[in-house]
Formats: C-alpha cells, structure tokens, sequence
C-alpha cells in the first residue's frame, strides 16, 4: 500500500488546521466578539476578491460584492451548521451573491484579474506571457455556457474540489466533471486557434 505524498499530507493537516481556527472564529463572532468576525474576514477576503472578479469587470463592483457578502455571512452566520468546511460555506453564498447580482445587472462574464497571474518572482517576459495567456483564456471563456463557466471557475480559478461545488452549485458531481470536461474540450479548441 503507498503512503501519500508529504505534499498531500501537509495540505489535509493544513486544511484541518485551518477549518479548526474557522471553526473557533465562528463560535467567537456568535458569542459577541466582533474582532473573530473581522478576522474571518480577513483569512477569506481574497478568496471572495477572487470570486468576484470572475463575474464583475472593475475594482468597484468587486469591493461592493464583498461587502455584500461579508454583511450575508455575518447575517447569517447562525445558520452555519459545519456540515461543511467554513470556506464551503462563505464560497456557496459568494457564488449565489454573485449569480443573482450578475443576473440583476445583465454583465458579461469576466475571468479573474490578471494581477494574480503576475509574481515577484517572475521575468517581464514571463509576465507578459501570462497576461497574454490570461487574455486569451478570458476571451475564450466569455464564450462558455455558464453552468461550464461557473464549474471551471470553481475548479481551477477557486481550488475547490468537486465535492464542494456540488455544495455551493446543488449540481451533481458527475454533472460537474461533465461541465468542466465539455469546458476544458472547448477552451482547448478556442486555444488552438491562438497558436
């Protein structure tokens, strides 16, 4: 029998860690303790920021949507049962915040902000090779169905597993493997027609 990789390992250590100190924070904010909540927010303001640059198009819609929904979470943060992890939780009602707003709005899907593609650590040429990427992905992505969009941006632009968009979207995992492999499939063909 193989052992798991360390990488696996320290990752399920981290996320347990980390769902305990989410945990604590919720029972804070519950007791009165506004500084647990501020701290929640903090830990998973850019995981919200993400989100809803996947759907918005400037800098201000993004910040009106997280406020919107940190005032959501903090409404309804009784409700939370721990049936799933916190983050599970916070991303389902992100995304629902999301959907509803943007169908309110009529706007156009967007994929998340270039500026996460770009690292200290990389050359200006890389950079420049990203943003283009990034440019080309968007542009590919705009013309998805948006049950696929919204699979794939859960899937790879979140780092949610299939399991927890089945949580946050109410679609079936097999229904969520299909989207993301119809999606990959037409993002490739668009794809191949930048080489």
């Amino acid at each position: 029998m193989k052992s798991k990789p360390v990488q696996t390992i320290a990752r399920s250590i981290e996320d347990f860690l980390s769902q305990k100190k989410d945990n604590a924070l919720v029972q804070k904010t519950l007791d009165g303790k506004k500084e647990a909540f501020a701290e929640l927010m903090t830990m998973h303001q850019r995981r919200v920021e993400i989100m809803g640059y996947s759907f918005f198009h400037n800098k201000a819609d993004v910040d009106d949507f997280v406020q919107d929904v940190f005032i959501k979470v903090f409404n309804n943060l009784a409700s939370f049962r721990h049936e799933s992890k916190f983050s599970t939780w916070l991303t389902r009602i992100a995304y629902t915040t999301a959907i509803n707003t943007k169908s309110r709005r009529q706007e156009n899907e967007n994929i998340a902000d270039e500026n996460q593609l770009t690292s200290e650590y990389l050359s200006p040429e890389e950079q420049e090779i990203r943003k283009i990427t990034a440019q080309a992905v968007k542009q590919a992505m705009e013309n998805l169905p948006e049950h696929y969009y919204s699979c794939l941006n859960l899937y790879f632009f979140q780092d949610l597993s299939y399991d927890e968009i089945a949580v946050i979207t109410d679609l079936p995992i097999n229904t969520i493997k299909s989207h993301i492999f119809r999606a990959k499939k037409i993002l490739r063909q668009k794809l191949n027609e930048y080489k």
